[in-house]
């Protein structure tokens, strides 16, 4: 059976049998701002090169979000609306239903899971660690770091503070009161390692690969916490949360415990099966929620996306664009000239003195499937803090993960983006900081925002690009010029 016809959460079939990956995304990204916007929603159906088209159209949807509570709450609801009906979910026999009516159970004939766990031998780690070239920084030290980095615009003053609350409260390492639920456990950027050498109590889904989960278990053993896991009928360990939600849902329902769960959505997929894995979480999550009120929901946002960010942000942006020096303009000016516009644009071009700006870091070569994957899970943050459920969303820096490193572009941007006052990190670095803002958000008392987007400006880790001088689209060539050597030196070492 191929992928089209398997069971599981899809893209709907046309009348070829066909699942359309455009049609789909392009009518979600409509639907959501329909309510708010109506001429917006009539240039995204008329959109004719999507894979292009769309970079300008998310960023005119995040600026429709910007505009008002009301109007962003009403785009991530009718958002996640439009997804549930038009995405669907095929039973084995090939039939099929929207997300909207479908109801997760166990499939006919379908055998439960069984369950492992693995309990770490180590005693746990008391205090926040964060590694930094070759060496672990924690409480003064560490708090030099972040003031370092907030005073380089790396990071928002607010992640240097919640950061700075778990050093003052180590007791919030172990995640008392919850258990944590990693979907995507394996994923580079995740919380599972550090979790575990903090003692926390993990459960975890992933992909039934066995190498992966042999280094998993592992990394248990040398923990602290416990890591508990399904296992099938023939002791495979994994899951697969777009192929069998029902068999998912029907495990984490049996094991999950007395504690509320914290839901972390971790997951990464290529192309279109990102869609897919962000819309079979929000099965998921719904049902997990519509068990406990008290189930928490976490992830983690990529820095290459467009945010509404504060005036403060905006004001910065300027400053750097007017500080930038004379040689650099007198270098800007000409390129600027001969690319029309395109090269060296100021940042926040847009965005009127004391107002809200969008940080706009979409990244065209990461394609409109990850943009809307992304957009998916941001309007269930949304949603799910406006209706009073706890939330972790945090923005995330730049770092050098596989998945950058094996796009040779980005890759080759990353690699030149210092030059344009982005630093990007290590994941050894990045993993415990948004550890420690996860534990931070879940033991914390709810916040009170004036406006839904604040989820994603509060405490964000941008690396930089938010407070760059250039809107950074426009620098991103010149980046990956000056990054190319390095990028293929980084290939041909992997190679």
């Amino acid at each position: 059976m191929s992928d089209e016809t398997s069971a599981g959460v899809h893209f709907p079939a046309d009348d070829q049998g066909r699942r359309s990956t455009t049609t789909t995304t392009k009518g979600v990204l409509a639907d959501s701002v329909r309510g708010v916007d109506a001429a917006l929603a009539e240039r995204i159906d008329g959109a004719r090169e999507w894979r292009k088209d769309y970079v300008d159209l998310v960023h005119a949807v995040t600026a429709a979000s910007a505009g008002s509570a009301d109007r962003a709450a009403r785009i991530a609801t009718d958002g996640l609306a439009s997804m549930r009906r038009r995405m669907v979910l095929v039973d084995a026999d090939g039939g099929e239903v929207g997300l909207d009516e479908a109801r997760l159970s166990m499939p006919a004939g379908a055998a439960p899971f069984g369950t492992e766990s693995v309990r770490g031998t180590a005693e746990p780690v008391t205090e926040l660690r964060v590694p930094l070239g070759g060496r672990e920084l924690a409480g003064a030290e560490l708090r030099g770091q972040l003031g370092a980095w907030v005073d380089a615009g790396v990071v928002e003053p607010s992640f240097a503070e919640a950061v700075g609350e778990v050093i003052d409260h180590p007791e919030w390492l172990a995640l008392p009161g919850h258990r944590a639920l990693l979907v995507g456990a394996g994923a580079e950027m995740g919380p599972l390692e550090t979790l575990l050498s903090w003692g926390a109590d993990v459960l975890a889904i992933d992909l039934p690969r066995s190498r992966a989960w042999r280094y998993k278990k592992g990394m248990a053993t040398r923990g602290a916490g416990t890591l508990t896991f399904p296992v099938d009928e023939s002791g495979d360990s994994g899951a697969d949360v777009v192929h069998q939600p029902g068999q998912v849902l029907e495990w984490i329902r049996r094991v999950r415990g007395d504690q509320p769960l914290a839901v972390g959505m971790h997951a990464y997929a290529d192309s279109g099966v990102h869609v897919r894995v962000s819309a079979a979480m929000d099965l998921l999550m719904s049902e997990l929620t519509a068990d406990d009120a008290q189930t928490a929901l976490a992830w983690l946002a990529t820095p290459t996306d467009a945010f509404v960010v504060p005036a403060e942000v905006v004001a910065a942006a300027r400053e750097r664009w007017d500080r930038r020096g004379v040689a650099l303009k007198g270098v800007q000016a000409p390129a600027r000239a001969l690319g029309r516009g395109a090269f060296f644009a100021p940042a926040y071009r847009d965005a009127a003195d004391g107002q809200v700006g969008i940080a706009d870091v979409l990244v065209p070569q990461q394609g409109p499937n990850y943009a809307i994957a992304k957009r998916l899970q941001r309007w269930r943050g949304v949603a799910a803090e406006g209706s009073g459920q706890r939330v972790s969303f945090n923005v995330a820096p730049a770092t050098w993960t596989r998945s950058v490193t094996k796009n040779p572009v980005l890759g080759a941007a990353y690699g030149g983006a210092h030059h344009f006052g982005v630093e990007v990190f290590q994941p050894e670095t990045v993993r415990p900081l948004m550890a420690a803002l996860l534990v931070r958000d879940l033991v914390r008392e709810a916040p009170s925002r004036a406006h839904p987007e604040e989820l994603f400006s509060e405490a964000a880790a941008h690396g930089g690009l938010w407070r760059a001088g250039y809107e950074p689209k426009t620098a991103l060539g010149v980046a990956a010029v000056a990054g190319l050597p390095g990028s293929l030196g980084r290939r041909l070492r992997r190679g």
